[in-house]
């Protein structure tokens, strides 16, 4: 083709507008990045005053009075407001920005981009169930409001006259899952009306929502404290506890005869599409259910050949014999409930004076061991972790479930202390949420494949420190281990491959060392939330990759503080973003670039 001079000139004039558009990309840089900052902090704002419980728990109590807005039309209005927000931040261009800015950006367009899937796919749809329904949620969440004066009992006071409005939301949620077929399985919303029941019926001082009325700080003066227990009791005998009982009137007649019958998501509308993003959410990996599936097996494989070790090691002739024995043995048995707070108090003072062996970075908030509150016994965890505030005003806790104490085995307390409190659970998030150079959605970052990875993690690490030093303690170690193996199959098996509930079962009775109750319960949950419990094991395999991976490349430069603060210096993040940065991190040790040991 001939070019002519016009065309050359236009060709010119192209470049030079080209040129000069990169260059004003470039040097806008400060201006650019001052926008993202901006719209972060926007985003974040939103998504306090949306979810006025998560302000709460971090301890910003501007809308310490109010519920979040469980209706259809708010979860419309909030998909609707995600979208803005997505089309915001990827209009940032975010050439010359700094890595952390980059990332900054692409991890708010992904989770908006999660966000925009999930609704689309109607998983908001299914409010209720056994693990952490509406009528759980407000019962739990009393622990982790404040109540150091007057205005928070008042605030507390307009929450509870609110719970009304709040359940009709979450009734109308509902109707509109059922609707669209967006349905838990019958069993288990039998259950939830059991539970609904039994936090609605007690009155008075008998109500758990009546915990802050035990104990007034002297703040409150003797005429307010008249006040506030009246009106809080008539505003739970008046409001919560009908609010309560027309919940599980609705759930038993009109919600739960409509339950699907199968345990699988399959069962749903798009159930295989809703999978593969519950899959892809809490792994943050590209894995397939298949992949995941096998692993299990092969992990479960290899954690009983260690297990036998043990056994044979105490003079048993197999798994079995040896399994069967601890259940019959009174010393693996707690002897009261201070014991088993003991316990784990204990471990947690015994791995604090190794931290500074293993983490440059260390926790400013302080954790503490505290029992589980008696009205969440029956269907609490053996353990759970709640965090603190970022400015440490209040701690962060390990619950520690107490009850029925007798019947409860020791032999996991090392390794859950490890998990839950340092350097699990407490040690990561209590970083995370005090790293002064990130933005705060990123210190609050929830990816469970991290956060549960990195807390089993931590039960390994303390085997590669020495602790363990009991044989049955590892055993517990190894036990624990293995029902996150299981998990890979038992998640798998009912949401992929179509088991029955009773394949669970079954399965976990030949494959793990579980409490009859803890076999059931683990089976309801991995039926309510799929997904969730891949996260354990993939999280921690790729943690224990990417150590041999550094391992391997840095020979003698390889610091275990500095590749621990690599790990947690950058908050919870997605499995694949965690190994580039890994990656990144073992280049610039080799050329010299990176330090090869923490700052003290």
């Amino acid at each position: 083709m001939k070019i002519g001079p016009r065309m050359v000139l236009a060709g010119l004039l192209m470049s030079a507008a080209t040129a000069a558009s990169v260059h004003a990309a470039t040097a806008d840089v400060p201006t650019r990045v001052k926008a993202l900052n901006a719209l972060l902090a926007e985003q974040w704002q939103y998504t306090l005053e949306t979810q006025p419980e998560f302000a709460t728990i971090l301890g910003d109590l501007r809308y310490n009075s109010r519920w979040s807005d469980a209706s259809p039309a708010q979860a419309q209005a909030q998909y609707l407001k995600n979208k803005d927000f997505l089309s915001r931040f990827e209009a940032i261009d975010t050439t010359g920005f700094s890595d952390d800015d980059k990332l900054n950006q692409q991890l708010m367009v992904r989770q908006l981009k999660d966000a925009l899937t999930a609704h689309e796919l109607k998983i908001d749809e299914m409010p209720l169930d056994q693990m952490g329904g509406a009528h759980l949620r407000l019962a739990g969440f009393i622990s982790s409001i404040p109540f150091d004066n007057t205005k928070e009992y008042d605030d507390y006071l307009a929450r509870l006259k609110a719970v009304p409005a709040l359940m009709d939301q979450v009734i109308e949620l509902s109707r509109q899952g059922m609707k669209d077929g967006m349905m838990p399985p019958k069993y288990l919303l039998e259950k939830v009306v059991t539970q609904i029941d039994s936090i609605g019926q007690p009155a008075g001082m008998d109500s758990v929502f009546a915990e802050p009325l035990k104990h007034f700080p002297k703040t409150v003066s003797a005429a307010d404290q008249k006040r506030l227990h009246d009106a809080i009791l008539a505003a739970i005998d008046q409001q919560v506890r009908p609010a309560y009982t027309k919940l599980s009137q609705f759930v038993a007649k009109d919600y739960a005869p409509h339950g699907r019958t199968e345990p699988g998501v399959w069962q749903l509308p798009n159930g295989e599409a809703i999978y593969r993003f519950d899959v892809e959410q809490m792994t943050t990996t590209q894995e397939t259910p298949e992949r995941i599936h096998a692993l299990g097996l092969s992990e479960v494989k290899r954690i009983e050949g260690e297990m036998t070790v043990i056994a044979k090691s105490q003079g048993y002739a197999d798994l079995a014999s040896f399994r069967a024995a601890l259940k019959s043995n009174p010393k693996t048995h707690a002897t009261s409930r201070e014991d088993i707070l003991n316990r784990y108090r204990t471990y947690i003072a015994g791995m604090q004076p190794e931290l500074p062996k293993l983490f440059g970075l260390l926790p400013k908030t302080k954790v503490e061991v505290v029992p589980v509150e008696a009205f969440r016994e029956k269907e609490a965890a053996a353990a759970e972790y709640q965090q603190g505030t970022p400015d440490g005003s209040r701690p962060g806790k390990v619950f520690v479930n107490t009850g029925d104490y007798a019947n409860r085995s020791v032999l996991t307390i090392e390794s859950t202390a490890y998990h839950e409190g340092i350097p699990g659970h407490h040690m990561q998030i209590s970083i995370a949420q005090t790293l002064p150079e990130l933005p705060p959605f990123r210190q609050q970052a929830g990816y469970t494949a991290y956060i549960e990875g990195w807390a089993l993690y931590a039960e390994r690490l303390g085997k590669d420190i020495g602790f363990y030093k009991d044989p049955l303690s590892d055993y517990g170690r190894l036990s624990d281990e293995l029902l996150r193996a299981d998990r890979l199959v038992l998640d798998t098996g009912v949401h992929y491959k179509h088991w029955t509930r009773q394949q669970m079962v079954d399965f976990f009775h030949q494959h793990s060392s579980e409490d009859e109750p803890d076999v059931q319960a683990e089976t309801d949950r991995y039926i309510t939330w799929p997904g969730q419990a891949l996260a354990y094991k993939m999280g921690q395999l790729k943690i224990l990759e990417l150590r041999e991976r550094a391992r391997k490349e840095l020979g003698d430069k390889f610091d275990i503080r500095a590749f621990h603060d690599e790990i947690l210096g950058g908050g919870a993040l997605p499995l694949d973003v965690l190994e580039a940065r890994t990656d990144a991190w073992i280049a610039s040790v080799k050329a010299g670039k990176a330090p090869a040991h923490p700052k003290s």
